[in-house]
């Protein structure tokens, strides 16, 4: 597998890819810091360009995965891998809890450790879900939204695509959030938010409206 990215939450995305026991042909992408080279933790190569990624895809390992946050750039990212011919591809921690029943998880969903998940819930492709963040029953989370960790998501909530939901916010049951929105940490959302907004605070307050 080819995690793009070398620094932070890929080294994250790493310690999945160990527990599972999936290191056999594991690289590493980064062609936007050029102190990044050689081999990350003297074993793991880092390829510096789509040419390189491409031959990776041919000749050894289609998979992808993101191991870099940013909702815009991770669907950037998806798209400029996907054409080189990659195959994306979710990590999920052997530690998180995830229930049995309907459930639907897409491609190249990043589930980090402790996460918990219950019953009834849509994650669709691309998403981070973090670590020890809770989602509950009935929840549908859009593309290449992030759940940063320690968020709880409550009953009967949808989340739209490409939304940011900081740090240790709290998502109340049946709420409705919009596409593009970004959520601070700690906030507690107790109203629908509508998309394209950032919204802060005890209660979430809306305090911009992006064009």
């Amino acid at each position: 597998m080819l995690i793009i990215g070398a620094k932070g939450f890929a080294k994250e995305v790493l310690e999945v890819c160990h527990q599972n026991e999936e290191l056999e042909l594991l690289a590493f992408y980064d062609d936007v810091n050029p102190e990044v080279t050689g081999l990350l933790y003297d074993r793991f190569s880092i390829l510096k360009s789509p040419e390189e990624a491409e031959s990776y895809f041919r000749l050894q390992d289609r998979r992808f995965t993101i191991g870099i946050g940013n909702p815009k750039l991770r669907e950037h990212l998806y798209e400029k891998f996907m054409s080189l011919g990659g195959l994306f591809t979710s990590t999920i921690a052997t530690t998180a809890i995830i229930g049995h029943y309907n459930n639907t998880i897409a491609e190249g969903v990043n589930i980090m450790q402790n996460v918990v998940i219950t019953n009834d819930v849509v994650i669709e492709k691309g998403c981070i879900i973090n670590q020890i963040a809770s989602i509950g029953h009935d929840v549908t989370i859009g593309q290449f939204t992030e759940v940063c960790p320690n968020v709880s998501i409550s009953g009967n909530c949808k989340i739209g695509r490409s939304t940011f939901i900081g740090t240790g916010a709290t998502i109340l049951p049946g709420i409705t959030v919009g596409e593009n929105v970004v959520i601070g940490a700690g906030a507690v959302v107790s109203k629908d938010l509508p998309d394209n907004c950032v919204a802060v605070g005890i209660p979430a307050k809306i305090i911009k409206i992006n064009e």
